[in-house]
């Protein structure tokens, strides 16, 4: 895999593991961690890493192409793209997104987390983002 390029999945977690490997590289790519220009493992080398079919790898890598994360090259494997950074984000976006995280929030609570476990995932989040 690429310097710097870890990946962890769940396969038997709530969320599909392509998404899981989406999620990842795309943090990987605002932490700088990858950076634009830098190859990613072919979609087969990165499933056989993972111990997954590589169709799963596949799918996380369109869906980031089509995002605008990465540059696919057929069966050379993809390359981080430059991407702008976004300008501040409209009332509309905010408050969808804000109304998303508390409905996160409120499931956590639900499922027994406390508050302080929710706020200290929140900032090593934050952190881990630079």
């Amino acid at each position: 895999m690429s310097d710097g390029m870890e990946i962890r999945v769940v396969l038997d977690g709530p969320e599909p593991v392509y998404k899981q490997i989406a999620d990842a590289v795309r943090a990987m790519c605002v932490s700088g961690k990858l950076e634009p220009g830098m190859k990613l493992p072919t979609v087969r080398e990165l499933a056989a890493s993972l111990g997954i079919h590589f169709n799963t790898v596949a799918v996380a890598y369109r869906l980031l192409a089509e995002d605008g994360w990465l540059s696919l090259e057929g069966r050379r494997g993809a390359v981080v793209e430059y991407r702008k950074q976004p300008g501040a984000p409209d009332r509309d976006a905010q408050t969808s997104e804000g109304q998303r995280l508390r409905h996160l929030v409120a499931e956590l609570r639900g499922n027994g987390f406390k508050q302080e476990w929710i706020l200290n995932q929140v900032m090593k989040a934050l952190e881990a983002q630079g």
